[in-house]
């Protein structure tokens, strides 16, 4: 919610000087959130003036542009020193005006605009000189709101009227700003699903008052009156909606134009001006919380009825878009269908027209909950469902429209209908009862009765006294008073948060690691546990590393603006150059068996542009803490590991071996298995790795990393020992990929039969696929499959491998019988034949 201080000062009396932050500040006391204050026109310094135009000429340009040599009129006290080149040959220049060059054409002579004179700075830095261009000295430029600030029209130059809003006639030279009332603090506030009556400026306004102890103006005066039928015919056929109010509005005048005080407040609140009707519409719904709608009255046909969507119903949208509606949803229909979602948006068909002159005002409370899912469901969130899906008060909806009303008449020349609808009533909100004492004895401070009946009373709670007890009946805005802690929290709040004593509480027991921090310590216990050391490396890298891991260049490195080496300016992207330097300083002193893992963060940007540097003299603006933002990189965590020497040195015990590219894939397998999931091996070309000796590894088709001994040349670059093997594992997407913790099954009392085959095929085929092929096939009955052998030569073919499986067969419930092993075992090899023109080898 962006809400203009000026806006707020109309109901909630402020002290003169109240700045923004200041307001902010008691906002936040009461329970809001503040997020920004924005200074409108804080950003302009300089003279920036009220002018009118006295005379131009136009004049075409080589590249096919017309630009207006115009003569402003800016004031005595700011004539200029020299007078300017006359508009035509003979002419004489009138006393006090400037020349400026305009390339907008929106204008006539007489028509008094906004001018920023030369020392003028306008947003962006953007300063203003006198200079030369097209062959005139521009003695100033002549403003557009997008220029200012103050607006998105950068269609034109800003033609003001005759008189400002007051209705008194401009006075030349004097401050634009201030003439136009345009300088204001605007608030921007997240609110809370709790708090949705904030989300206008009335609640806004309340809590402020209350805040700083003055008077409040409550701009929903009018009350609810019993229900009538008298205006436009209204039938409400769902417990949705209980309260709809119709008032009808004639004579409207098509043609009437927005005030400039009305654009200014919409535009800083976020909203786009569109036409009078709707501008009005949108801002009663911003001053009261009420959402309303304006329907074209001529397009109405038979009375509005308020009921669930047919099945197949379908509705245009007031965005153009085709909509199919479920049961679930609340429309509001008349004779011809549906003609709006009711609580969300209006339907095309009967949406205001740039020649409407009559018009029915719709006024109306909705289901929260209902509007919530149709919101959702649709992927349609709007000003008013926002709203909505929070509670709106039932009890503003009457005043509301009657507001909406009155602006018809003042601003477009209409004429309010005697008769009018209101279908339903204002249903109060549960009462209830509450000792006085109780927000003392839970705050633990000392609140008197008194004190809280009067927060409560300010509050809008109906209170009444009953001996030590109170009887409580919330307002229609304040659903989320239902028990008695309830009330306790609002008194907590209106006292002061920062009154409450501090008292250092019991450590409490904990919930635990979350699940994701459970499984990375499992798997990390289960690497340190069988033999790999962890190490931790400073995530820095360069531009020459990548090269050496033999990547190409790219763009999305992060680059750090203030390093702390500058032979290392990037944010690493990769674990393994951390641990190749490790590697190296160990080797160096000697200590050659090594397996050492890390798992950390890498980086990598989003955005190719650099995150902005505000400076410290302001509050950085809603659009550097955007872009800042955007520009953070994705930091997923990665699990890597280096191996060098020897896994198991020889000796009396057994033979050495080696710390090669097997236990780098013993190393996946172990990560993978801590966490519940099983990977599938595939041959890859992938650098910093050795062609033909790396793997990639991947759980149900998704990549989850690569595996094997390191490429020659990155071996060279990095310095370390030859055959050097590595792997290196996105951890953050293995977790995600786990699927739980599984479950035992349970051991089969029965005895296993045991099947061997050899299957020979091409020897691209990769075993791992082999091995899935022959599991899949073998059926439910295989209990276990192992590779113990893979053979090339003769006897057999050139090009092709025989690879042995051995099979073990058992079933639960009984002793499986010779005939169906022999089937399982034959389904197998099918299968294998089927996918990859496997032959069972006969010897």
């Amino acid at each position: 919610m962006r809400a203009p201080m000026s806006w707020i000062s109309e109901h909630a009396a402020l002290p003169a000087g109240l700045t923004g932050w200041q307001l902010g500040d008691a906002l936040i006391g009461a329970g809001l959130e503040v997020e920004a204050v924005d200074s409108v026109g804080g950003e302009i310094s300089g003279p920036l003036v009220i002018g009118r135009v006295v005379d131009f000429v136009e004049e075409p340009q080589k590249n096919g542009k017309t630009i207006r040599w115009c003569h402003v009129d800016c004031g005595a006290e700011h004539a200029p020193e020299k007078a300017p080149e006359p508009l035509r040959e003979g002419e004489t220049p009138a006393p006090n005006v400037r020349g400026i060059v305009c390339g907008a054409s929106n204008f006539a002579p007489g028509d008094h605009v906004v001018v920023a004179l030369p020392g003028t700075t306008l947003p962006g830095g953007f300063a203003i000189a006198s200079r030369k261009t097209y062959g005139h000295v521009s003695d100033g430029m002549i403003c557009a709101e997008d220029e200012l600030g103050i607006g998105d029209d950068h269609s034109g130059i800003m033609v003001l009227g005759d008189t400002d809003d007051a209705g008194r006639p401009w006075t030349l030279g004097v401050d634009a700003l201030d003439a136009l009332g345009v300088r204001d603090d605007v608030l921007d506030m997240p609110v809370t699903t709790d708090m949705g009556y904030c989300l206008s400026i009335r609640g806004l306004a309340r809590e402020a008052a209350q805040a700083l102890d003055v008077a409040f103006t409550d701009p929903v005066a009018l009350v609810t009156p019993a229900p009538t039928s008298s205006g436009y015919p209204v039938r409400l056929e769902t417990p949705g909606c209980p309260l709809f109010v119709a008032l009808t509005v004639t004579g409207v005048d098509p043609d009437a134009q927005t005030p400039s005080w009305m654009t200014r407040r919409l535009v800083a609140a976020g909203m786009r001006p569109i036409a009078l009707s709707v501008d009005i519409s949108n801002y009663v719904m911003l001053e009261t919380g009420q959402p309303n709608h304006c329907y074209d009255a001529d397009a109405l046909t038979g009375p509005i009825v308020v009921r669930q969507a047919d099945e197949g119903e379908k509705l245009v949208t007031l965005d153009g878009v085709e909509r199919a509606l479920d049961p679930a949803d609340l429309v509001i229909a008349d004779d011809s269908g549906a003609i709006g979602l009711a609580g969300v948006m209006g339907g095309e068909a009967t949406e205001l027209r740039e020649d409407t002159t009559s018009i029915v005002i719709e006024a109306a409370s909705f289901d929260p909950v209902t509007i919530a899912r149709t919101s959702r469901r649709h992927k349609l969130s709007s000003e008013a469902s926002r709203r909505f899906e929070r509670t709106v008060d039932q009890g503003a909806a009457y005043a509301a429209a009657h507001r909406v009303a009155d602006l018809l008449v003042t601003l477009a020349g209409g004429t309010i209908a005697a008769e009018e609808t209101v279908a339903g009533e204002v249903h109060a909100l549960p009462s209830g009862r509450m000792d006085a004492g109780l927000p003392a004895r839970i705050l633990g401070m000392d609140v008197s009765a008194e004190r809280v009946v009067e927060i409560l009373r300010r509050s809008g709670v109906e209170v009444t006294v009953d001996g030590d007890a109170l009887a409580l009946q919330p307002p229609t805005w304040r659903p989320d008073l239902r028990d008695p802690y309830d009330y306790v929290e609002e008194v907590g709040t209106k006292v002061g948060l920062e009154h409450l004593p501090s008292v250092v509480p019991m450590a409490p027991t904990g919930h635990g690691y979350t699940s994701e921090q459970t499984l990375r310590r499992a798997l990390n216990r289960a690497l340190a546990a069988n033999g790999f050391s962890e190490v931790l490396s400073f995530p820095f890298s360069s531009d020459e590393e990548r090269a050496k891991l033999g990547l190409p260049s790219d763009d999305r490195s992060v680059r750090l603006a203030n390093p702390l080496a500058e032979t290392a300016p990037l944010l690493r992207r990769s674990l393994l150059p951390g641990l190749f330097a490790a590697v190296h300083r160990n080797v160096s002193r000697g200590n050659d068996d090594l397996a050492l893992y890390e798992a950390g963060r890498v980086f990598e940007a989003k955005s190719r542009e650099a995150a902005p540097l505000p400076g410290v003299e302001r509050r950085p603006s809603d659009e550097e803490l955007a872009a800042i933002e955007e520009a953070l990189p994705d930091q997923p965590r990665h699990l890597a590991v280096v191996l060098t020497g020897d896994w198991v040195t020889g000796g009396w015990s057994g033979r050495t071996v080696s710390a090669d590219w097997r236990v780098a894939l013993a190393f996946a397998d172990l990560a993978a298995d801590a966490l519940g999931l099983q990977l599938t091996r595939t041959a890859a070309d992938q650098m910093p790795w050795h062609p033909g000796r790396c793997a990639r590894l991947s759980v149900g088709g998704t990549v989850v990393g690569y595996a094997g001994e390191l490429h020659p040349r990155v071996v060279a670059a990095f310095g370390l020992p030859e055959r050097t093997a590595a792997a290196e594992l996105d951890l953050d997407l293995l977790v995600s990929l786990f699927a739980g913790r599984g479950s035992i099954a349970p051991v089969s009392g029965f005895p296993v039969a045991k099947e061997d085959i050899a299957l020979i095929v091409d020897a691209s085929v990769p075993v791992a696929s082999l091995a899935q092929a022959v599991s899949e096939g073998a059926g439910n009955l295989l209990e276990a499959v192992m590779v113990f052998d893979i053979y090339t030569g003769a006897p057999v073919p050139e090009g092709k491998k025989s690879v042995a499986f051995a099979l073990r067969f058992r079933a639960p419930d009984r002793t499986l019988k010779e005939a169906e092993v022999t089937a399982a075992r034959d389904a197998a090899v099918k299968a294998a034949s089927d996918r990859f023109g496997a032959v069972l080898r006969s010897a």
